[in-house]
């Protein structure tokens, strides 16, 4: 039921737009605007735009010439000096002439192209650009005879050119625009110098290659067999030393997670190097375990007895020491007090003479 009625929704939909089309070519043959040949052709032709009433296609031509305006829009501002306004991408890294700030390739401007001149059949264009850090302008001409931009005012472009004659290729441009014309008996030394380093040195070397890799490549089966065998060898000498290192870790109680060094010259002597300084070491603690297992047990009990005296003897002198200080501040205190309680008896007996 629901499908039944979208379909008769859709239905109505295209009639009313069928009619509404009809409507609209009825309206621009009544204004002269389309002929009865071209009707079909150009039935799309009015939609989304505004005619006004005093209009006239076989006069104005098109609604931008009726309104005074280009088709390109505001891009076309200065089409009457020969300008439009494009948008332009730096082809390399240049350096502002006027702020001599560092602009990367790719930075996109909205560039003024203009025609300034043909090289043969191809036009020249240059590309006039504001900075876009300062108020500075620069510009860059297309170079068709080199198939290369070049900057000519406002910037300085920056050096990344290799020269490919030197790297074995072709030159594309000239290299050196001081340099005069090609020598040709020059280029012909220079070419058949090259040819000869060729015949000579590269392709006896591009041979020897060949021939070691038709050696090595030759027989892969058997190649494969010997390196599978190699493989099977290594692997077993590898898992009977893995048993040994248990068997050696379970005998010694040593954790399995410990890695044990191989065995070589190296570490067997390091290790020897290592036992005997162990084994050094025993030695003196058994040595000195002995001197004192050696001394009697009288020596050791009047050594004893000789720092219990030392430390008593120590002691007493503290005390005595301690006991003259307390005698010695006793008998000040006392003279003092005598000393402040004299001199009124003395001024009395002085009164009552």
């Amino acid at each position: 039921m629901l499908h039944n009625q979208a379909l008769q929704g859709f239905a109505s939909l295209g009639e009313a737009a069928l009619k509404l089309a009809l409507l609209c070519v009825q309206a621009c043959k009544a204004r002269g605007l389309l002929s009865s040949s071209s009707a079909s052709s150009d039935i799309c032709a009015g939609f989304n735009k505004y005619y006004p009433p005093d209009y006239d296609g076989t006069k104005h031509g098109s609604l931008n010439t009726y309104r005074g305006k280009h088709a390109l829009g505001d891009r076309a501002r200065k089409i009457d000096q020969g300008i439009l306004i494009v948008r332009f991408e730096l082809p390399f890294n240049i350096w502002c002439g006027t702020c001599n700030n560092h602009i990367g390739m790719g930075v996109r401007y909205n560039a003024e192209k203009k025609k300034i001149g043909n090289y043969y059949s191809t036009p020249i264009y240059s590309f006039r650009c504001k900075c876009h850090l300062c108020d500075g302008w620069f510009e860059i001409e297309t170079d068709p005879k080199n198939t290369r931009y070049i900057v000519t005012s406002g910037a300085r472009q920056k050096d990344e050119e290799w020269d490919p004659e030197e790297n074995g290729g072709f030159a594309v441009h000239d290299t050196d625009p001081n340099a005069g014309p090609v020598d040709p008996l020059a280029a012909l030394e220079k070419s058949t110098a090259a040819e000869t380093y060729m015949t000579q040195v590269q392709v006896p070397r591009l041979e020897a290659l060949q021939s070691l890799a038709d050696h090595y490549s030759t027989d892969p089966y058997s190649l494969s067999r010997k390196v599978r065998k190699r493989f099977r060898e290594e692997k077993k000498i590898e898992k009977a030393q893995e048993e040994q290192d248990k068997q050696l870790k379970s005998a010694y109680g040593l954790p399995e997670e410990l890695p044990l060094s191989a065995e070589s010259e190296e570490t067997r002597a390091d290790a020897k190097q290592k036992w005997r300084e162990e084994r050094e070491a025993l030695w003196m603690r058994e040595a000195k375990r002995r001197r004192i297992e050696a001394v009697p047990i009288s020596g050791l009990a009047a050594i004893t007895r000789r720092k219990e005296g030392s430390a008593r003897n120590g002691t007493d002198a503290v005390s005595s020491l301690r006991a003259k200080i307390l005698e010695n501040t006793r008998r000040t205190s006392t003279a003092g007090d005598s000393s402040r309680l004299k001199p009124p008896d003395v001024r009395g007996s002085i009164f009552r003479r």
